[in-house]
This record gives structure tokens, sequence and C-alpha cells, in this order.
């Protein structure tokens, strides 16, 4: 009988053991719980981006403004009845 109780003792043990500490335990779920919340907030970042990516590309295909704004921006574009003027701070 004292062995059978010990058997149960180790049993048990080993049993608290594997889901504390082994393959699949609360540990692991909770670390991997983790890194699904990490990785779904990314995703929620990058689908905020390429919704914001998709709006300006049919922005570009559509509309003459969005390009003519961006070639100002990124190019310097001056328009046919514009004109340009720099102005130059003094260097003291």
């Amino acid at each position: 009988m004292k062995y059978l109780w010990s058997f149960m003792l180790f049993l048990i043990l080993a049993l608290q053991y594997r889901l504390w500490v082994g393959d699949g335990s609360f540990t692991e779920v909770w670390r991997l719980q983790a890194s699904v919340d990490a990785q779904r907030l990314q995703n929620e970042q990058l689908h905020a981006r390429n919704r914001q990516l998709d709006a300006e590309v049919i922005d570009l295909k559509n509309g003459v403004q969005a390009i003519e704004e961006r070639a100002r921006a990124e190019l310097g574009m001056i328009g046919p009845n514009e004109t340009f003027f720099m102005m130059v701070g003094s260097h003291q």
C-alpha cells in the first residue's frame, strides 16, 4: 500500500511538472499568446498603412492635382503661369 501511494504521488508530481514547465505548459501558452497579440497589433498597423497607400494610389490614378502636388513637393515643379522665388537668409 505504501508503494501505491508513493507511485500515485510521483505520478501527480510528474503531471504537475508537465503542466507548469513541460511542453504545452501554461508558461508556453502565455508566451505564445503574447506573441500572437504582438503579431495581431503589427498586422493592424500594416493593414492601416496598406489602406492609406491604396487610397493614395487611387488618388494618383484618378486625379491630376495629386500628381502635381507630389511633383511640387518632391521634384520642385513649377507651373506654367507661376514665378519661382527663393528667399535666402543672411549668414551672420
